[in-house]
């Protein structure tokens, strides 16, 4: 149910900071590994529970944030960006596919990297517009999508909008420091409520 507003926000969010060729050609190698992730993954969810791997994801995203309140704060140095955007973008697509959450890997590697706000925003919006539309197609090849499901879809969409309005305007006036702290908070809420769903 939430495929399609996922899609419709994140290509408002990626048209409003104009047109980023730069970000995209940068995520290419990401993107295509993401795909390929999200298939593997979708095929998983239709046999298995994601028990497992919504724990792991929330013990993953738990283990970055103790390392990010220590003095070992997880970074990325730039050279190591190209070799690591192939197993980045499988492992978010595979996660993707089974919990519906690939931004979990993606803004932990992005925000490793050390992507400044605007990039970073772009980054996640154009990835996950791509990862959707791919997921899109994967869930409706396996019989997961049916017509109920696209009206309850698009009904929240129009829900969605409006709260992702609000998000706009607060993203618009956060700083960077502000907006990196913002970016961790939400992934430490994040990965409590995946730990707890998971128990």
């Amino acid at each position: 149910m939430l495929i399609v507003p996922n899609i419709v926000m994140d290509a408002v969010q990626f048209t409003r900071q104009g047109a980023p060729w730069a970000t995209v050609r940068r995520l290419a190698v990401l993107l295509v590994f993401g795909a390929v992730g999200t298939v593997v993954g979708t095929q998983l969810l239709v046999g298995l529970s994601s028990r497992t791997a919504t724990l792991v994801l929330g013990a993953f995203i738990c283990l970055f944030i103790v390392l990010n309140v220590t003095p070992l704060s997880v970074r990325v140095p730039a050279r190591w960006e190209g070799w690591l955007s192939a197993p980045v973008g499988l492992l978010a697509g595979v996660v993707g596919g089974i919990t519906n959450t690939p931004g979990t890997p993606l803004v932990i590697y992005f925000y490793a990297l050390g992507m400044e706000k605007r990039e970073f925003v772009t980054s996640i919006a154009f990835t996950f517009i791509a990862y959707k539309l791919v997921q899109l197609g994967a869930v409706a090849g396996y019989g997961l999508l049916t017509w109920p499901i696209v009206g309850l879809s698009l009904l929240l969409t129009v829900v969605a909008l409006v709260g992702f309005r609000l998000g706009l305007l607060v993203q618009d006036r956060l700083d960077q420091r502000a907006f990196n702290r913002a970016v961790f908070l939400v992934l430490a809420v994040l990965a409590v409520w995946l730990v707890v769903k998971s128990m």
